[in-house]
Order: structure tokens, then C-alpha cells, then sequence
């Protein structure tokens, strides 16, 4: 039997705003536990939230990059449960009038592009932090996170594959990075996704039973999770069992979704209009605010790469798909005129550390000013490309800049034509059977020669003019 899959993403975005979604408690990351809490937080009797305009506008400013309708009057509503990390007892979140409503995302897929449907975007705070392995017998409770802001985006189910929930969360990832919604780190929770995956047969209108995988947090186990749950689902029906609603969480060690508990439904919460907090009304000269900041987008930053400064569409492109990349070449790029060469050192040396260790370019020793300083002083012919590969690892490891280095380590490159005449003499005159090769005909000789004087040189001699010299010299 042939199975379609259907697939919705609930993302959760952290919204990147120094305090609390209702409380002025920061939201940095990695601080001991239950050290960015203050009373608000902890639902102590008697404290009354007040809301967090930046959180807003940052909301707002994705709605306005995914064509969506902003809502400028919402309202806040409680959602009810009990659970140990949620100290109130309930959950402040935006129900009946989200902030943003409708808009859509373009994913690339195997078959070209596709459009996914944003049902909503809504406002919330995050809950605490369960702990289970640090205490042996108890569990811990960490409230730093509780309160920190949430944009949640609800997709409409459209997804088709966990290739395509991948592409999806990928997008995700590149709009509020650029926007400066989320600094979309997945590692520390700051983006992560809930998928809805259901399986119907192939021709079928109506769905299937749905389950809902929680908290995922990497584009891998997006993938490995969806498609064991798909894998399972297809189990179970062509066993001739049901598909049972509900919560999964998926163990990647294991490679596995397991149940979690039974899917709840919106009047399990008792929702209700959260009575301590007023109706939230954006002007529209907040609105006009927001659009006069707008940040420049992925395809604005590729078209003006290409027009400002000569880039090839793929160089425009790759620079331009990573925030941290575009803004480090926006950086370096007014520091040299060699646009062509930064692009080709951003795209092949430094990307190619930079993948080696993992790591995005501004988490690196490597800034904007000395990697301009490093294509000068090969622009300028203080050092060659080769010598320039060495002084990268050092800046890589040091975090020095070029000239200190060339200083350093006396790497200044030899470009007066009398010294290097005087070695290629040397070379010339130390390897006769060489140079009667060459003169008979074996031209590929003339490698060996280059290799001997920056043997020499210890690298350090001009290459072109080693070469026009050789040549030179060899020819007589």
C-alpha cells in the first residue's frame, strides 16, 4: 500500500531581548540556575507582569518579512496545567488574538520551490527546566528560562517529507537570524520545533490520526526523528492497528520516538483571558517605526553583493545565506578593495576552517579588520598566497593580526629583482643536468627551478618575478 505523509511545524523561536517576556530578569544564557529569576517569574502571590515592547516589535518584524496581517491590538490568555517548571501553575500565551496571523515561507525541495503556509505566530513566555540526571534519586528545577520570551509559529500542514520539514526549519533559521529576531541558536534551545506527522493513503482527503514530536533542536534530528515516527506510524496501521493521539519525545541516542503523554486538546487548558494583563494596541506610528528599520534580507544582501562588488551569483549567494558570514564580509569589505579576493578567501580558506571546527565565523579569533589587513598584504605583494595560508593558521590560533605576524616571523615578501637574481644564480649553477633538461626541451622543468629558489627563499620571493627571471636566465 502507497502512504502520503503530512507534516505541520510548531516552531519556537527565543526572541533575542536582553529581559523577560513580563519581567525585567535577563535572559543570558548559561548563568548558574536560578540566577535570572526575580518574583514575577517565580508566580509569588500579590506580583502583577507588564509586557516587553521589544519582544513586540521583534514579532511584528517577522510578520512583516513572511507577508503576513498584523494584528495591532492582541490579548493575552492563560493556559492551565501543572507541571513542576511552571511555577504559576499556568502558561501566559496569546490564543484568541495572536499578533500574527497567516503569511507563507519558500523552502527549496528536490523538485524546485515550495510554498508553506504560516497558520499563526503568537506571543508566549517559556517555561522552566526540568533536570533528572544531576541529584541521584531527585529531580532539580531551573527557572532561568522561565518567562523568556517565545514567538511561536504554527505552519499549516503542508510539509511533506522530513526533507522538505528540514529545508522549512533551515529557512526558519535564515529569516530570524537576519532579521536580529533570535540569534537562532539550536544548541541552547533558542530554536527548536514541535512536528505534528500523521500518514494517510496515497489519494486520501482526510487526515490522519496525528502525534506530535516535541522539542526537537537540530536540523539531524528533525530529520531521523520524523522519519522513524513515519517508519512507526506505517507499522502500526499495515498491522492492522490504530494511530494513537499523542505527545512523543524522540531519544537520539536511541534513534526512536516513545510516548510522552496523551495528546491534550485546547479545552484541557481552560483557557482564559489573562485578567492581569491589559489588551496590547501598536500605533501606527510604531508600525511605520518597525517598517523604517527593517533589516536587509538574504536576496537584497546577494543582488547588491553582485552589483557593489562584482561577486559571482554563487560567491553572492553562499556569503549571503549565512547572517554571520554576510555581516563579517559587510565588516571586512570596507577595509580592502580587493572585493573578489576577501570573497574567495571567505568562501574557500576561512569556510573551510571554519567547517573543520564547527564553528560560525563570529564565534572564531578571526575579525573582519585583520582579514581585510590579510588581503591587502597580498594585494600589495608583502607576502604571497602561500605565505598568507600560513599567517591564517597563526590568526586562526592567535587571533593576531597579519602584520604583527609578518613582522613577527620576518615574512615580508622579497620583491627586489636583485636578490632574487642573485639566488636564481645560485640554483641555476648548482643543478647543470637540470638545465640542460630544460634547454633541450623539457619545459615542465621550469617547476623544479620555482620550488628551489623559494626553497631558498624560504617562500618568501615574489612568484612572478622568480618565474620572469628563471626564464630569464634559462633561456640565454
Amino acid at each position: 500500500m502507497t502512504w502520503e505523509t503530512v507534516i505541520g511545524l510548531e516552531t519556537h523561536v527565543q526572541l533575542s531581548t536582553k529581559t523577560k517576556l513580563f519581567s525585567r530578569a535577563s535572559t543570558t544564557f548559561g548563568k548558574s540556575p536560578n540566577t535570572n529569576v526575580n518574583l514575577i517569574d517565580c508566580g509569588l502571590p500579590g506580583v502583577l507582569p507588564s509586557v516587553n515592547k521589544e519582544a513586540f516589535y521583534k514579532a511584528i518584524r517577522f510578520g512583516m518579512a513572511v507577508g503576513s496581517k498584523i494584528n495591532q491590538t492582541s490579548i493575552f490568555d492563560r493556559k492551565n496545567y501543572f507541571y513542576a517548571d511552571l511555577p504559576k501553575g499556568y502558561q501566559i500565551t496569546q490564543m484568541d488574538l495572536p499578533i500574527v496571523l497567516g503569511g507563507k515561507i519558500d523552502i527549496q525541495t528536490d523538485s524546485g520551490i515550495k510554498t508553506i503556509n504560516i497558520t499563526r505566530a503568537h506571543l508566549e513566555e517559556d517555561a522552566g527546566k526540568s533536570i533528572h540526571d544531576e541529584f541521584d534519586g531527585f529531580s532539580a528545577i531551573d527557572l532561568n528560562r522561565a518567562g523568556t520570551p517565545l514567538l511561536e509559529i504554527v505552519s499549516e500542514p503542508e510539509i511533506s517529507n522530513a526533507k522538505e520539514a528540514v529545508s522549512y526549519m533551515k529557512a526558519m533559521h535564515q529569516l530570524v537570524t537576519f532579521l536580529d529576531v533570535s540569534d537562532g541558536n539550536m544548541s541552547q534551545g533558542s530554536l527548536r520545533c514541535d512536528a505534528n506527522v500523521s500518514i494517510r493513503k496515497k489519494g486520501d482527503s482526510k487526515l490522519g490520526t496525528r502525534t506530535e514530536i516535541k522539542n526537537i533542536n537540530s536540523f539531524k534530528f528533525i530529520e531521523k526523528a520524523i522519519n522513524f515516527e513515519i517508519k512507526r506510524q506505517v507499522q502500526v496501521l499495515e498491522s492492522g492497528g490504530n494511530v494513537i493521539q499523542e505527545t512523543r519525545l524522540y531519544d537520539s541516542y536511541k534513534d526512536e520516538t516513545r510516548p510522552m503523554r496523551s495528546k491534550e486538546f485546547a479545552n484541557d487548558y481552560r483557557y482564559f483571558p489573562e485578567p492581569d494583563l491589559l489588551p496590547v494596541v501598536i500605533s501606527d506610528s510604531e508600525m511605520q517605526e518597525i517598517k523604517d528599520h527593517f533589516p536587509e534580507l538574504p536576496k537584497e544582501k546577494k543582488a547588491r553583493y553582485q552589483k557593489e562588488y562584482g561577486l559571482a551569483i554563487y560567491d553572492a549567494q553562499i556569503i549571503a545565506s549565512s547572517k554571520s558570514m554576510a555581516d563579517f564580509f559587510d565588516a571586512a569589505v570596507q577595509k580592502t578593495k580587493n572585493y573578489i579576493l576577501l570573497s574567495n578567501w571567505l568562501i574557500g580558506e576561512i569556510s573551510a576552517f571554519l567547517n573543520k571546527e564547527t564553528i560560525e565565523i563570529n564565534e572564531s579569533k578571526l575579525s573582519a579588520e585583520n582579514v581585510a589587513v590579510l588581503i591587502n598584504r597580498i594585494d600589495d605583494q608583502t607576502i604571497s598566497g602561500k605565505i598568507a595560508k600560513s599567517i591564517f593558521e597563526e590568526m586562526c590560533s592567535s587571533g593576531e593580526s597579519p602584520d604583527q605576524i609578518i613582522e613577527t616571523k620576518g615574512l615580508k615578501q622579497i620583491t627586489d629583482d636583485d636578490s632574487i637574481e642573485k639566488v636564481v644564480d645560485e640554483v641555476i649553477a648548482n643543478n647543470p643536468d637540470q638545465v640542460e633538461g630544460y634547454q633541450s626541451g623539457k619545459d615542465k622543468l621550469l617547476g623544479f627551478f620555482v620550488g628551489q629558489v623559494m626553497k631558498e627563499t624560504q617562500g618568501k620571493a615574489n612568484p612572478q618575478t622568480v618565474n620572469k627571471i628563471l626564464k630569464e636566465k634559462l633561456t640565454k
